[in-house]
């Protein structure tokens, strides 16, 4: 079988527009709890169904992820920096699926619906429950810092594979084939 040098274009493109949809989540959510202005409504109306996209789309992408073949670590890269790649990779898409699930079951909790428009509500996924809503609302908060964190350490990653090392990981996410 012969060696992919790049992600699936389906997989490919799933990652960038994950990437959009999660910079833009993590900004709508600090702006939405640190707003009282007329655009915490808006806000929120965005932040709810863009939570739920995210969701379906990672588990789209682990299925693709587990499903195609995927281009290898380059050879060069030292043993612990290999391990640290997988553990940082499985650590994303963990706090993806974890964070749009934590806010959904934080606002079941509380009572309040998920709603993906004005005739569509998802199921509550945890019983009404103050003691539990209070746990979820600084979990939410939490591993929104600790997803911000690992995708700014994905994106230097990225930058040092891209513009330093050169070594064909950028690129075989980005869809362009290296120089040699």
């Amino acid at each position: 079988m012969k060696q992919v040098t790049h992600f699936h274009p389906a997989l490919r493109a799933l990652h960038w527009l994950m990437a959009a949809a999660i910079i833009a989540m993590l900004f709508i959510g600090v702006a939405m709890v640190s707003t009282v202005s007329s655009l915490h409504a808006l806000l929120v109306a965005i932040h709810k169904p863009l939570g739920v996209a995210i969701l379906l789309l990672v588990v789209v992408r682990l299925w693709l992820r587990f499903t195609t073949p995927t281009p290898p670590l380059p050879a060069s890269l030292p043993p612990l920096q290999k391990m640290m790649a997988r553990l940082s990779h499985a650590l994303l898409y963990t706090l993806m699926l974890a964070q749009p699930l934590i806010g959904w079951a934080m606002l079941s909790a509380a009572g309040y619906p998920v709603s993906l428009g004005p005739d569509f509500l998802l199921p509550a996924i945890a019983p009404i429950n103050n003691t539990l809503y209070a746990l979820l609302r600084p979990l939410h908060t939490w591993v929104a810092l600790l997803l911000f964190a690992t995708v700014m350490l994905h994106l230097a990653a990225a930058l040092l594979h891209g513009l330093l090392l050169r070594d064909g990981v950028f690129s075989s996410m980005a869809g362009f084939k290296r120089r040699r």
